[in-house]
């Protein structure tokens, strides 16, 4: 059984910084890519960033490039997303997910199916 738990969202003003942490167990967490995807109330869910196992490798979505960095620290099982110059349309709850394999392709680490656990969200909004 693999148990995600993220933290750190909030309330933020537009233009501010927000850095979310998804603390991973149950799994050889370092041998699997992550991902962070979020869903904003009445829309479907949707890819924000991936990294692959040793972290040498990212994916992000159009909408948060240039804006968000996701990253790792095995030694810690964490997870991290750190988000700059939020926008009132980053509001939403955000998921983080691990994969099934160590390293996904651009393509498929946007794909939520290739992730077979999540953790229970963490609510962040932006104001303008």
């Amino acid at each position: 059984q693999v148990q995600l738990v993220e933290s750190g969202g909030g309330l933020v003003q537009a233009g501010g910084s927000l850095r979310l942490s998804c603390a991973a167990s149950g799994r050889t967490y370092s041998r699997v890519a992550m991902g962070w995807f979020r869903q904003a109330l009445g829309k479907e869910r949707e890819f924000v960033a991936a990294i692959n196992w040793n972290g040498d490798r990212t994916h992000y979505a159009d909408s948060v490039k240039g804006r968000f960095t996701i990253s790792r620290d095995n030694a810690k099982n964490t997870l991290y997303l750190q988000m700059n110059s939020l926008k009132p349309e980053d509001t939403a709850v955000y998921y983080c997910a691990s994969a099934r394999y160590g390293f996904l392709s651009d393509y498929d680490s946007s794909n939520g199916s290739e992730y077979d656990y999540w953790g229970q969200g963490t609510q962040v909004t932006v104001s303008s």
